[in-house]
């Protein structure tokens, strides 16, 4: 089988493939340009070894991971707010031999790709520097012919923030990634995709999560794909008038500052071709979901679950307006169990803990943290997210709470361990715990709670805060500081995140926010 841009080139020459903000592709240039990369790569010989993708959107971070895919080779989207120090970590953990980089991440990618080791460094749009090959030198030295197709597709391997204070590789699951033993069965499985049914999809998020990675995906199918660069919501509203997009994934956040802006603003827009969208990230607040449905109609869909084990719930936009609230119903291979706190099911509509059992018996696996991997588990096949909550009569599944550290922030995961363990080093500091509070933008924002080494000259917050993101990327680093006598650590040196969470939770819902 010819590749499907190969033969859209000739059954729909005048059709933009795949768009930015600043080229727009027809099929045979994205067809000759994917040919390239996936040559390039197959020509560097990596084996078992890695690319990975340290850009911002655009079309070229597209082909970048889509060439990956064609070559049989597993690319790690890296996130583009880390510094230097914690990229070359997850360079050097994945296995990458090859690094791509945009003109924002360039000088960042270089940097790290000297500590991890990796030799060969590809930029697009770059200044000409030492160690970096130009993307378009690099593609004009590529073979431009069609791939082979008898290799086997190999998924993505995503870092996702680790309790230990190290994100932690997971490759995409059987759930998320379509599979097949070579790339044709791969496409024809791709094709399955829900989004596949429909028309041009509008990338909003940045390609380092899953959900605008999988969008990505559907250009390889015949999709086309416009791609937005970082959130600006009324651009979100001119492209979906402009391209008569017909599908997205957007997060919670991206629905409360679509609603904020003026009314005047949302009415210049027609969003009529929205057939549907995917809602990830966390769970979205009652209200917001309900103005959004009013708004675009009911062409949401809610998946609910984690980049190491895909999608574990769904509800459609009408079953939500009758199980408001909910994150849906567990789909195959999954059921949702809630335990009490010694692990035992307790009956529907009662609050506990809540597990998934995964019928295939993988559950949750993070390769290089065997550790992770056993503490996530009930038992055998049986994980959690580490969120409290409970299920309906009618197996709706509903969440109130959180039980593991985790802090989920305008769609991103944070650990609070990797903010802790820099804070914790300041010469004032004495003890520290970070926790989510919420935040009605983001959901929830980082907090550190800090007990000072000296009660009377207690440190600035604001010196805090500066010192934390010297160290790390400034999205894990806390937003506000409170000076505190205690975090309540015990005698074994614990720390109940949920009691210190409680009391910003309670103030937030008895003022409705």
């Amino acid at each position: 089988m010819a590749p499907v841009a190969s033969r859209l080139a000739d059954e729909r020459p005048a059709e933009v493939a795949l768009r930015d903000d600043r080229v727009a592709l027809g099929w045979a240039e994205v067809s000759e340009a994917l040919n390239r990369v996936a040559n390039g790569l197959r020509a560097l010989d990596l084996g078992p070894q890695r690319a990975a993708v340290l850009a911002e959107n655009s079309a070229e971070t597209v082909l970048a991971h889509l060439g990956g895919l064609l070559a049989g080779i597993s690319t790690v989207p890296t996130n583009f707010h880390l510094n230097a120090e914690e990229v070359a970590y997850i360079l050097q953990d994945s296995g990458t031999r090859v690094l791509f980089v945009g003109p924002e991440t360039v000088e960042t990618g270089l940097a790290a790709a000297r500590q991890a080791g990796v030799p060969f460094v590809v930029g697009w749009r770059c200044p000409a520097l030492e160690g970096l090959t130009p993307w378009e030198s690099w593609l004009a030295a590529a073979d431009p012919s069609d791939p082979p197709t008898d290799v086997a597709p190999r998924p993505n391997l995503m870092y996702t923030s680790g309790t230990t204070g190290r994100p932690k590789g997971v490759e995409l699951p059987p759930t998320m990634f379509a599979g097949g033993s070579n790339i044709e069965e791969h496409l024809t499985a791709l094709a399955g995709n829900a989004f596949a049914r429909f028309g041009t999809h509008l990338v909003i998020g940045p390609m380092y999560h899953t959900g605008p990675l999988s969008g990505v995906r559907l250009l390889a199918v015949g999709i086309p794909v416009v791609v937005l660069g970082r959130f600006d919501a009324e651009g979100v509203l001119q492209a979906l008038d402009t391209y008569h997009a017909e599908t997205s994934v957007m997060v919670p956040t991206h629905f409360a500052r679509l609603l904020a802006l003026p009314e005047e603003v949302r009415a210049r827009y027609d969003v009529s071709s929205v057939k549907l969208v995917g809602h990830t990230g966390s769970a979205c607040p009652i209200d917001v979901k309900r103005q959004m449905i009013e708004w675009w109609g009911p062409v949401f869909f809610d998946a609910y679950g984690a980049t190491e084990v895909g999608t574990t719930c769904m509800i459609t936009s009408e079953e939500w307006l009758e199980h408001p609230g909910s994150v849906g119903r567990a789909i195959p291979p999954f059921t949702a169990i809630v335990v009490d706190d010694d692990g035992n099911e307790v009956a529907r509509g009662t609050e506990g803990r809540i597990f998934f059992e995964d019928a295939t018996g993988r559950g949750i696996v993070y390769p290089s943290d065997p550790q992770k991997t056993a503490d996530a588990h009930l038992r055998p096949g049986v994980f959690t997210l580490g969120e409290i909550g409970y299920v309906d009569d009618d197996g709706y599944v509903f969440i109130t709470d959180r039980f593991s550290d985790m802090i989920v922030s305008g769609g991103v995961n944070i650990y609070p361990a990797e903010a802790e363990q820099v804070l914790i080093e300041h010469p004032a500091v004495a003890d520290v715990a970070v926790i989510g509070v919420p935040h009605r933008d983001m959901g929830e924002e980082v907090k550190a709670l800090v007990v000072p080494a000296d009660a009377a000259a207690p440190p600035d917050p604001a010196d805090l805060i500066a010192f934390c993101r010297e160290r790390l990327a400034s999205y894990k680093c806390p937003r506000s500081v409170d000076i505190v006598d205690t975090v309540g650590r015990t005698t074994m040196g614990k720390v109940n995140k949920r009691a210190l969470r409680a009391p910003f939770w309670d103030s937030a819902r008895t003022i409705g926010g």
